[in-house]
Formats: structure tokens, sequence, C-alpha cells
């Protein structure tokens, strides 16, 4: 199962390879990292989307937690939240009518047309997973001639965020009472 995991980490040199480590020294595959500033300018976002049962990745997450300098981490997953990646594609798209079907497409998905040429254009896609990849697949047939995308970011649904938090201390009650029998 394909999973989002949050991880808000010191902006500070290294702290990436240190996680991006923990995951290759399980042998984890990380299928799309993303990284950006916080409100806070000392800690940053990690956005890593991986594959694996939920046992792996609630395995993945504490060990993630147990890194020095990582704040939080979170598999938004299990929870509602938004996803989003953005990919400009250059399409070839010359005047007349294959440009007026390049810019309907572009209409439609509520992209925009971020260069243009006399023969191609490059057009700036964001939304899911599945609509960039709907969109590339109906630009492919016009030729499309270099693709960059980038990683997934997500955040947590406003009116999820109580529920969800009120679920995760109840599970880390829960947790610490077993730890107390053993």
């Amino acid at each position: 199962m394909r999973h989002t995991l949050s991880i808000i980490v010191a902006d500070q040199p290294g702290e990436l390879s240190r996680i991006v480590g923990l995951f290759s020294a399980r042998g984890f595959n990380i299928h799309s990292i993303s990284v950006g500033e916080t409100l806070d300018p000392h800690w940053s976002r990690v956005t890593i989307v991986t594959h694996g049962d939920d046992r792996t990745i609630h395995q993945i997450v504490k060990q993630c937690e147990r890194l020095a300098r990582v704040r939080e981490v979170h598999d938004v997953t299990t929870r509602p939240h938004i996803e989003r990646e953005m990919a400009l594609i250059t399409v070839a798209a010359s005047a007349g009518a294959t440009r007026q079907d390049v810019l309907g497409l572009v209409s439609v998905f509520r992209a925009k047309v971020v260069d243009i040429s006399h023969t191609h254009l490059i057009v700036e896609a964001s939304g899911n997973k599945e609509k960039v990849d709907t969109f590339i697949d109906l630009l492919r047939p016009f030729g499309i001639a270099d693709i960059t995308r980038t990683g997934h970011i997500a955040i947590n649904r406003l009116a999820a965020n109580n529920a969800a938090a009120a679920a995760e201390e109840e599970e880390d009650e829960y947790e610490h009472l077993l730890r107390q029998r053993r």
C-alpha cells in the first residue's frame, strides 16, 4: 500500500541524508521526496511517499521519530488529507488545430501555459497524482518533449485534525499501557 509520511526535521546540513539513510538501510524504496521550509526557519517538512504494509510503515515512523533532530513524524495516509504534486510538461503544439487541442486540455485540467514558442508549449499542471498522470497521458499523442515533476506534498484536512489528534493520543496511551505491563 502507498503511504505518505510527513516529517518535521531540523533545518541543518545532513538531516535529509540521515532520513534517507534510514530508509535505505532497511531496504525501503522512496518513490517521491519533497522538502520545504516551515513557518519556523529552524525546521523543515520532508514529505516522503513509499510503499509497505501498515506494520512496516509503523516501524519506519517509530524509527524516524528516534532520530535526534526529528520533531514529529506522521503517516498522513491514515487521516483525511490533501496531496498535491506539480509537473512542468514540454509538449509539441504548432500553431493551428493542434495548439488549440492542447490549450483545450490545459483549460479542462485547470493547468496553465508558462512558456510558448512557435512549435512547443510548456504547461504547468498540479493536483493529485492521478490527475497529473491522466493529463500527461492525454498529452502524449501530441508529442511530449520533456517532463519535470515535483515530489508529493501533503497536509491534513482541517476538520480531521482534532479527531485525528484525539485518536493518536488514545493510541499513545494504549502503547504506554502495553509497555507498563511488560
